[in-house]
């Protein structure tokens, strides 16, 4: 039967020891938080006249590689891959419906706004689909564009549809600062043109 004694232990729980530590550390290196970016919604709207219409903002459909935190950089036409080390705020979809939310009240063409379940008496609803929110890496350009359709609520039947789309040049490498920056100048030029359109037919 084999004995430890002190002398054997003693050493081999260092080593334990040591293992763990440098293990964690690591592990802190290797799991080190993404760099996490916002978007902006536009504040130089044109004003609108007399207020007039309740519109509720639907959440944008968008399809699984760009329906999450990552963003997209596409380095040909049908390749798909992502920032490293990069992330928006929130899922994009739910971070695309609080800024259109918050253009639409910055021009204030409208009597209120909100989300479904906001309990408002809804005249219009807007149901949008992004079809690109992206980096295309071999134009070195941000790419945004979405559909967008006015519903009115009591009748079901849609008031108006249109497609938005911008592109914006990155100013540097295609690096997290440059394309977050590209991608939300092309998208309050979308949101400008949204809310323009939106208060012209509402």
């Amino acid at each position: 039967m084999t004995r430890l004694t002190f002398r054997t232990v003693l050493p081999a729980a260092a080593a334990v020891a040591l293992g763990l530590q440098l293990s964690a550390c690591s592990s802190l290196i290797a799991g080190s938080p993404d760099a996490t970016y916002d978007l902006t919604a536009p504040s130089d709207l044109p004003r609108g006249g007399a207020r007039r219409g309740v519109l509720v903002v639907a959440e944008p459909v968008a399809v699984a590689v760009i329906d999450g935190q990552r963003i997209v950089v596409k380095p040909n036409g049908g390749q798909v891959t992502y920032l490293p080390k990069s992330q928006w705020s929130d899922r994009l979809p739910k971070l695309l419906q609080a800024r259109m939310i918050e253009s639409y009240e910055n021009a204030a063409w409208l009597r209120s706004v909100g989300r479904p379940g906001d309990r408002l008496a809804v005249d219009y609803q807007l149901v949008t689909e992004v079809r690109a929110f992206q980096i295309d890496a071999a134009a070195s350009e941000a790419v945004v564009e979405l559909t967008a359709k006015i519903t009115n609520d009591k009748t079901g039947k849609i008031v108006a549809g249109e497609v938005f789309q911008a592109r914006q040049p990155l100013a540097g490498a295609v690096d997290g600062p440059s394309a977050t920056q590209a991608l939300d100048q092309a998208l309050k030029r979308v949101l400008t043109g949204l809310v323009t359109w939106t208060g012209q037919r509402v």
